[in-house]
């Protein structure tokens, strides 16, 4: 049997939202969202984001980008992004395909945005042979496992809204970056200045539940905004008829701490495989072995020799890194051990002492 490092989607429903799902599926109930269970996470996530918030629930994070992005860009619109942004690598051309965008991606080291490289992008915003930047888009926490502070999110935000852009922020991990910063939803979100939301329920512990949550829809902008997500959602294939198992899902990871729990307990046992990395790296056990990329959530990127990630192989599963080679990614979803993660360790020292 293999342990599997390759994603936190390998991971199955928890148990207290599988629990969930069951208790509504109790009688009837409307559909198309008209549904107690959907009224409910409307109060849950304002009371995470703010009085001024509008979730819609949806089906996948991919939709949930594509959805938002596409209320909030223009036909003629781009989104400026990070080069490793899922949108960009990891989403089929969803975002172009689906949603007719233009994506203008960024070279982002340790994949953050910055005020200084998205400021390029947005000269000349009025000319007609370009796509016109209408969002810019980050990742928290990004897909190379590192984090935004909420002042550099700050930053990117009053640049965008500057020069008239929206910031959309894909938190597909957005938990576990909250459990690492050990702050609030909105202290990472409406606190400084983010518009969209793309909040991430799948990852952490839910079968099939994301929400797109525009931040402010009382303003003249965030308004038009959720108008068009509630007028998109059907078309765009995210608008389930039984809701209600969807949101069921997202109220029990945010109507408490689960949320918050799945996300310290993914954390902890990637901060643990680190930590025993770095340890026999420094003691010589590991010779080849290159630890790429801060480990501040749930994932750590390293090198390995092609013969160690050879060996390793026949018991874990993980995933090489696209355009990074000898660059693998081990990730840790709510549900990985201690057991697990020494298990790794220990077969990793004996690979790498193998040669």
């Amino acid at each position: 049997m293999t342990i599997s490092f390759g994603s936190d989607n390998h991971a199955g429903i928890h148990p207290e939202v599988l629990a969930a799902i069951a208790e509504a599926n109790v009688g009837r109930a409307p559909a198309y969202g008209d549904d107690p269970w959907t009224a409910r996470l409307e109060e849950v996530l304002r009371g995470h984001l703010g009085e001024r918030a509008r979730a819609f629930p949806v089906l996948t994070g991919t939709g949930a980008n594509v959805l938002g992005l596409s209320a909030a860009v223009p036909r003629w619109g781009g989104v400026v992004c990070a080069r490793t942004a899922h949108v960009v690598g990891d989403e089929g051309g969803a975002p172009e395909k689906v949603a007719g965008l233009k994506l203008l991606p960024v070279d982002a080291p340790e994949g953050r945005l910055t005020p200084e490289l998205v400021a390029p992008m947005l000269a000349g915003r009025d000319d007609v042979h370009r796509a016109e930047p209408a969002v810019v888009s980050i990742t928290q926490a990004t897909e190379l496992g590192t984090l935004y502070a909420p002042a550099q999110v700050a930053e990117l935000a009053e640049q965008a809204h500057a020069h008239g852009l929206l910031l959309h922020v894909d938190g597909a991990r957005i938990a576990n970056a909250a459990a690492a910063l050990d702050l609030p939803l909105r202290a990472l979100t409406t606190d400084v200045g983010v518009d969209l939301l793309s909040l991430g329920g799948t990852k952490n512990g839910a079968l099939a539940a994301e929400t797109v949550v525009v931040l402010d829809a009382t303003s003249p902008r965030g308004a038009e905004v959720a108008e068009g997500v509630r007028r998109l959602r059907m078309s765009g294939m995210q608008l389930a008829s039984k809701s209600r198992f969807v949101a069921a899902q997202l109220l029990a990871l945010f109507d408490g701490d689960l949320w918050l729990r799945n996300a310290r307990a993914a954390n902890a046992m990637a901060a643990r495989l680190r930590a025993g990395i770095d340890e026999r790296v420094a003691a010589g056990l590991l010779p080849g072995v290159v630890p790429v990329y801060p480990s501040e959530v749930n994932g750590v990127f390293v090198e390995l020799p092609a013969g160690v990630a050879a060996e390793l192989r026949s018991g874990f599963v993980f995933y090489d890194w696209p355009g990074e080679p000898g660059v693998v990614r081990l990730m840790c979803g709510f549900d990985a051990v201690e057991d697990d993660v020494d298990a790794l360790l220990g077969a990793l020292e004996a690979a790498a002492a193998a040669g």
